[in-house]
């Protein structure tokens, strides 16, 4: 078999879109609990609360509860722990990361008007990182079955082999350059000669028990900027409006490695493969929020709040290289390296996320303290990749329909006043966004805090744990094999607060 190192210039290369799965759906779906400490001491049990500045990205007519002008900064430092199990290999993979969770202010307006029952208005703004992206993930285990090389042969077959001989890999589709290069890593073979042969076989070495590594790196974020306006009618109802801008920064480095000791003839097979793929994602979006709290008692608080869907116009780009290694009897040739050296630039595209609905309950013992209840609901059906008329999209929103589901989030938060130090705690749990859970299973948490009240400054302290199960399959198509992943966030946050 005649082997070489195969090369492309480098360059870009424009085209529609890549194939889109149902994970990157959910990464813009999925919020995690940051905000101020206050808040997620409590789990962001606020929604018929307010007074704080992370509440009103629950309910907006929060801000409305605050008596006077406030501006509000909070750092967090979050650690998290992955634990793979891939065929009963287990593996830890930790991470670190120190960032601006939020940063606000509002300002609050008093009617002069004794006459009126609108007592006062209130406009904030305020950022919150919705989503922090940055993890990692390793996972390596013995695989007694299916290769590698299952996956190339999964998207060749159909496409003429003439197409993988003489094309460029810039001019291919994602799907055929995910066979263009298995093909020219000699990873598949063609079962003929033939230029219009559509059917290929895996040239990795049969036998079995291979051993396979794939690791993740992830970083960015999910940004979300909210300008807010408010109103209380007699200090009994209060009524709330945001408008959303959202932005968000996504890598995602992926490195999967396979190799086997598997018996060989005279005939080359792949024995190592190593294959890199580089995603940046990056985009805006909009959304609103409307919410209503009733001061039904002096101890009573009601709240409701809806918050619309978010839509994103996002664009990828995608990098790739294939290494291989063949092998016979008699030894091994130098590796194969296809390195195309191009960075595919995708056409933009739109993705539109489930709206939510979030019901709350509080009731407030005086000045000694509080408990807080909110449940949410997300259908997560409706989400959707437009255009829809795109028959890549169709078929994908047909599948998230059938897969995902009408999910419920509950949040109990409690706070207790000594003086001028509060004591918090909380606890959540969210169903998975799946109808099977074994794909993505539930999240539970748990927090705790505390905060002391130096008159014009306030300072927070929290913790905050949460805890999910999932199973992470490495390929869409051929290996789909995956780990089941353990993962593990503990956040600490402070907050400072000023009057003004």
């Amino acid at each position: 078999m005649k082997k070489y190192l195969f090369l492309l210039a480098t360059g870009f290369t424009f085209g529609v879109a890549q194939s889109q799965e149902i994970k990157d759906a959910l990464r813009y779906s999925q919020d995690n609990l940051n905000g101020t400490a206050r808040f997620q001491a409590m789990s962001g049990a606020f929604g018929a609360l307010g007074g704080d500045f992370s509440s009103i990205g629950i309910n907006p007519a929060g801000s409305a509860v605050f008596s006077n002008n406030q501006v509000g900064i909070t750092l967090s430092n979050r650690d998290t722990k992955n634990n793979s199990n891939y065929f009963g290999t287990t593996t830890t993979q930790k991470d670190n990361s120190f960032d601006l969770n939020q940063a606000g202010g509002v300002f609050v307006f008093n009617n002069n008007n004794t006459k009126s029952g609108w007592k006062k208005f209130s406009v904030a703004v305020n950022y919150e990182n919705t989503n922090n992206y940055n993890n990692s993930v390793f996972s390596a285990g013995t695989n007694p079955n299916n290769s590698v090389g299952s996956y190339f042969v999964k998207f060749a077959n159909g496409i003429p082999l003439n197409i993988l001989e003489d094309s460029n890999y810039g001019n291919l589709s994602n799907g055929e350059q995910q066979a263009f290069l298995g093909y020219q890593g000699y990873v598949i073979n063609p079962v003929n000669n033939d230029p219009n042969n559509t059917e290929y076989t895996s040239n990795v070495a049969a036998g079995g028990n291979y051993y396979q590594e794939n690791t993740i790196y992830s970083s960015g974020y999910n940004g979300k900027l909210s300008f807010n306006a408010a109103t209380s009618y007699n200090d009994r109802l209060y009524i709330g409006l945001n408008l959303n801008s959202h932005f968000t920064d996504f890598r995602q480095s992926s490195l999967f490695y396979e190799d086997n000791n598997n018996t060989l003839g005279t005939d080359y097979d792949v024995t190592k493969l190593q294959f890199n793929n580089d995603l940046y994602t990056y985009g805006t979006g909009f959304s609103f929020q409307l919410g209503t709290i009733a001061k039904v008692t002096n101890e009573v608080r009601l709240g409701l709040a809806y918050e619309s869907s978010t839509w994103y116009r996002l664009s990828d780009e995608l990098s790739q290289k294939l290494i291989a290694v063949s092998s016979n009897s008699d030894g091994s040739l130098p590796s194969d390296v296809v390195d195309p050296r191009i960075t595919n630039v995708y056409a933009a595209y739109k993705l539109q996320t489930p709206s939510k609905l979030t019901g709350s309950f509080a009731y407030v013992f005086g000045k000694s303290g509080l408990i807080s209840i909110d449940y949410a609901i997300k259908d997560y059906r409706n989400t959707k990749f437009k255009p829809e008329n795109d028959t890549y999209f169709n078929g994908l929103n047909n599948t998230m329909s059938n897969t995902l589901d009408n999910t419920g989030e509950l949040r109990i938060g409690g706070e207790y006043k000594i003086e001028k130090l509060s004591l918090r705690a909380g606890y959540r749990y969210e169903q998975s966004p799946y109808k099977n859970t074994n794909t993505i299973g539930d999240l539970t948490g748990y927090s705790g805090g505390l905060g002391y009240n130096f008159g014009s400054t306030k300072v927070d302290l929290s913790y905050a744990y949460a805890e999910r199960d999932s199973q992470q399959g490495f390929f869409t198509q051929g290996l789909t094999d995956g780990a089941k992943i353990n993962s593990v966030n503990n956040t600490i946050s402070l907050t400072l607060l000023f009057e003004l």
